[in-house]
């Protein structure tokens, strides 16, 4: 009886995890296999392809490599001209930077690439700042729905301004450990947050320079991260104005180093980081403290390009309107000033969702007939340097966005088994998610929010550049509850992940993935996509999204 016990027991776990034989969706679940998806990880991940920067020979194969393969799965050119591609116009700039602090006129040691990077994305050879005045400006935040203001009336043009990384760090009121949830979304960073908005922000203020206190805990990587991600050529979208709007020098400093500045003028970090959680804070500058920036650009124009796939649908009266898949297939290419492997591989970032995008795609590609709507597979340039390929797309759409139902976006799989959760970074935006939440039902699993929302992750990926715009876009991100393993296995591969191996050398193929949980969350996409693809009513933001209006007034 134990025997038989055990049998039933096993044929109910099969039975929870197969699809059943008579599914319409069978051919497609079947086509995704760990296998397939490794070989294709394994192949962008691969010295070859040198870490598929922009503008490199790595990108060439790259592009090439995701057009072969598809063709084999008979998908049509993505672009209406007839080609797999769209031409993404990137401005690359090398900067090497000079810098230095005086207080007093007494110099502070500080190291470049040690103690602080600066860059200068303007497309210009020369930029230089000679002896500005440093703030400290508190978080650099201007956020008039939460009656928040870091600059008060200063005028802060033409000099150096100090800011904190991510948002203002509130305490609830009712409860001191937590944050406060009315404001600034309590532990979920806000765009505020974000060292894009925080540069945004120094651009529209005049500031000559800015300089991000950086902390690993409230940036979500260390600052090793940060110099690895300045080192070599970055690229911005060309622009008319050169990106001369730009604040002339955008950096980082370690937190450390500017306790020191701090002090040898005479202030205290921490103190002046407390002052800054109140609404009353004014800008505060450091006495006689001067900065001195020289950076000077390599230049060069590139076109860098999406590649883009389509699976027409069946459907005479929806066949216009479109699913969109992402994922982004670039990487950093190499770092000359690492010793040893130099070659930033981005096996998980995002050689993994690259790879994804091309499971679902053949899946797709099974399906007889075709969904009612069309599906578009977009892979898309220029992520790590700052989501550029998707914003150009999202700019220049090759559909139009009212058409643009929903988005899905792959960014990092889950390498190390199957769990019972999905992650859905920003759960409960739209309806999306609704649709995720289901199918999810149907396999026994359940969604669960962001485990690191104080980290930013619904402003890190391409989605977002969707969403800016109105699309409704969904971020899924590996489940932390690995069935089989204990409570706590989840969140220790995430921290080895983000200290180890995020944005080095070290991301590439692991003998010891078990990429099963990668195809079963590829699974769930490719029926959430597919619902969509299908249903008569299309995605919505919920109330209260700050997306919606965008959407709201685009289909009117």
């Amino acid at each position: 009886m134990k025997k038989i016990a055990l049998f039933a027991c096993l044929l109910l776990t099969l039975s929870c995890s197969q699809t059943p034989p008579g599914d319409p969706l069978k051919p497609g679940f079947d086509a995704m296999n760990p296998d397939s998806l490794l070989t294709s990880i394994k192949t962008l991940a691969s010295d070859e392809f040198e870490g598929r920067k922009p503008g490199s020979a790595g990108e060439e194969k790259t592009v090439d490599f995701l057009e072969q393969n598809f063709r084999a799965l008979a998908l049509k050119p993505g672009n209406p001209d007839g080609t797999f591609v769209q031409k993404v116009p990137l401005a690359g700039t090398n900067s090497k930077q000079q810098g230095s602090f005086t207080v007093n006129g007494k110099p502070l040691a500080a190291a470049e690439n040690k103690d602080f990077v600066a860059v200068s994305t303007r497309f210009v050879e020369d930029t230089t700042v000679k002896d500005s005045d440093i703030v400290f400006v508190g978080y650099g935040v201007v956020a008039p729905e939460y009656g928040w203001d870091d600059y008060k009336d200063v005028d802060v043009k033409g000099k150096t301004i100090v800011m904190l990384v991510n948002d203002p760090q509130l305490p609830d009121p009712a409860d001191p450990t937590k944050l406060d949830a009315n404001m600034f979304r309590g532990r979920a960073m806000t765009y505020y947050g974000r060292w894009t908005y925080k540069y945004e922000i120094a651009s529209e203020k005049g500031a000559a320079a800015v300089l991000i206190v950086h902390e690993t805990a409230l940036a979500g990587y260390g600052f090793e991260v940060v110099v690895s991600g300045k080192a070599g050529e970055m690229f911005n979208i060309q622009r008319p104005n050169n990106n001369l709007a730009r604040v002339p020098v955008e950096g980082w400093m370690t937190f450390d180093k500017t306790a020191e500045l701090f002090k040898a003028a005479g202030l205290d970090l921490a103190a002046a980081k407390k002052d800054a959680l109140r609404k009353e804070f004014r800008p505060v500058p450091l006495q006689g403290a001067k900065a001195s920036f020289h950076i000077t650009n390599a230049l060069r124009k590139i076109d860098s390009r999406n590649v883009v796939a389509k699976l027409e649908g069946s459907d005479p009266a929806l066949k216009d309107e479109y699913i969109v898949y992402t994922a982004h297939w670039d990487h950093f290419g190499r770092n000359t000033e690492l010793q040893g492997d130099q070659i930033m591989h981005g096996a998980l970032d995002n050689a993994s969702g690259t790879a994804g995008l091309l499971e679902i795609a053949r899946a797709y590609s099974k399906m007889s007939p075709a969904p009612k709507r069309s599906v578009l597979f977009l892979s898309v340039t220029g992520e790590e340097q700052g989501l550029l390929g998707a914003e150009y797309y999202a700019s220049n759409p090759l559909y139009p966005l009212k058409k643009t139902v929903a988005n899905i976006n792959m960014d990092v799989l889950n390498a190390w088994g199957k769990t019972k959760d999905l992650v859905i970074v920003g759960l409960g935006n739209s309806t999306l998610d609704d649709t995720v939440t289901e199918v999810l039902k149907s396999r026994q699993r359940v969604p669960v929010g962001d485990a690191e929302p104080e980290k930013g992750f619904y402003y890190r990926s391409d989605h977002f550049q969707f969403a800016k715009v109105g699309v409704p876009a969904l971020d899924p991100e590996a489940g932390i509850e690995f069935i089989g393993k204990p409570e706590a296995y989840g969140r220790q591969k995430r921290d080895e992940y983000t200290e180890k191996i995020y944005h080095k050398p070290a991301d590439k193929p692991d003998p010891a993935w078990d990429l099963s949980g990668a195809v079963e969350d590829l699974r769930v996409l490719f029926e959430t996509g597919y619902r969509v693809a299908q249903e008569v009513k299309i995605p919505e933001w919920k109330p209260g999204n700050e997306f919606k209006a965008r959407r709201d007034a685009m289909m009117k």
